[in-house]
């Protein structure tokens, strides 16, 4: 009996709209403070720097996915550009670090609607909620995305003008404050920021659910991708002239505490009902964009074959994406927001250098972008991955040595 199919139901508004609700929330509520943290005012620097980096994947993924309209991401265009083991690091790479982000956009949501003592049952919930919600299928899905991320970017336009309003804080851009994180602690933003921009791929492991995919998915990742660094750049000059660099490093809730700053007494609760949305518009396509690896990935038998599996009346990967949740929901119970972050950056960075070697590769008609786009992404994503906090390093690379000997045994296993 055949398995059903994924079904094409997705057109350029609802692409954009995913890779919206993936970034905004992914970034804009939650990273300031660990990237002050490493940088101070640098982290605008940094910034531009994971921009930058950000925009070389961002042109390669809509290369790659233009060559490739299928499930998986750079999973599948790593298997067919440069063999199975490249495409294996990719996907591991992509599900480990997209679970943690999971984890950290579920414990964001929570971080600003649960009464204190009850975020992690609350953001463990979160998790439940939009699994469920993506069970029912890819257009329910898309129809949440744009509701979220409507709301987000209201309440955010609230709240950067609130905190324009307040006033700088004294001495927050002084000349030699761009670099007062130094070049290493600028670089450690940068990789921070870059889990901000890292949900345009997001458009891209859904492949096999959007209408003409070779117009529509490049089109819709560098759309999404420069509308969500308007909004970063706007944001993060907002935060730091309200609080100052040395107050967002020891926030929780930097965008509600700058906005604070206006005095205007509703302002907190608005605040707070668009981080809660932005967090829950990530979580609901982080989810949906994991699942699809991993259903890839299991397709392949890169990851148990139970996993190859689509419901027969919603058309969506079902067993993946309760595993994905799963995982989630582990990872929420044991991990602080910080930590997810870090980690995430690591798996996400390995994932995108590989897209970037793989879209060096082609070739012909299918080349869109300018081979010095490849080299730099390649290379920023290396660079960023060694200086993320070393945490994050030693728990990445630990992560990706059980996923490199899970597949050797299994091959071994299989040979045998």
């Amino acid at each position: 009996m055949t398995s059903p199919a994924l079904q094409r139901r997705l057109g350029l508004g609802d692409a954009v709209f995913i890779g919206l609700g993936s970034m905004v929330g992914a970034g804009v509520f939650a990273v300031w403070a660990p990237a002050a943290d490493a940088a101070g005012t640098g982290l605008l620097v940094g910034l531009a720097i994971a921009a930058v980096v950000a925009f070389g994947n961002a042109t390669s993924s809509a290369q790659l996915a233009a060559a490739y309209p299928t499930s998986g991401g750079t999973y599948a265009y790593g298997r067919a550009e440069l063999g199975a083991w490249w495409g294996f690091v990719a996907g591991w790479g992509f599900v480990i670090g997209k679970i943690a982000s999971c984890a950290a956009m579920a414990l964001t949501f929570a971080a600003y609607a649960a009464p204190a003592g009850w975020e992690r049952p609350v953001a463990i919930t979160a998790v439940v909620a939009l699994t469920a919600v993506n069970w029912f299928g890819v257009t329910r899905t898309a129809t949440a995305a744009r509701a979220i991320v409507v709301i987000s970017l209201g309440a955010l336009a609230a709240g950067v003008t609130a905190a324009f309003s307040a006033g700088a804080t004294p001495g927050w851009l002084a000349p030699d404050a761009l670099w007062m994180g130094g070049g290493y602690g600028i670089l450690q933003s940068a990789g921070l920021l870059f889990f901000a921009f890292a949900g345009y791929a997001r458009i891209a492991t859904m492949g096999e659910e959007v209408r003409d995919p070779r117009r529509v998915i490049p089109r819709a990742i560098v759309i999404a991708f420069l509308v969500a660094l308007a909004v970063y750049a706007v944001v993060a000059v907002a935060v730091l002239s309200a609080l100052g660099p040395g107050a967002v490093a020891s926030s929780t809730e930097p965008v509600a505490e700058a906005a604070a700053q206006s005095g205007w007494a509703w302002i907190d609760v608005v605040v707070r009902v668009g981080a809660a949305a932005a967090s829950l518009g990530a979580l609901l396509a982080l989810i949906a964009g994991v699942s699809r690896t991993t259903f890839a990935m299991a397709r392949e038998r890169d990851l148990p074959g139970v996993l190859d599996a689509v419901h027969p009346r919603w058309h969506v990967p079902h067993r993946a994406e309760l595993a994905a949740a799963a995982a989630a929901v582990l990872l929420v119970a044991f991990v602080d927001l910080r930590g997810a972050i870090g980690f995430s950056s690591f798996g996400v960075l390995l994932y995108y250098f590989v897209a970037n070697v793989a879209a060096l590769r082609q070739r012909g008609a299918a080349r869109r972008y300018p081979v010095a786009l490849q080299v730099v992404g390649g290379i920023g994503c290396l660079v960023l991955a060694v200086t993320l906090p070393w945490q994050s390093v030693v728990a990445g690379v630990a992560v990706v040595g059980v996923g490199v000997a899970y597949r050797a045994i299994r091959l071994r296993t299989r040979r045998g």
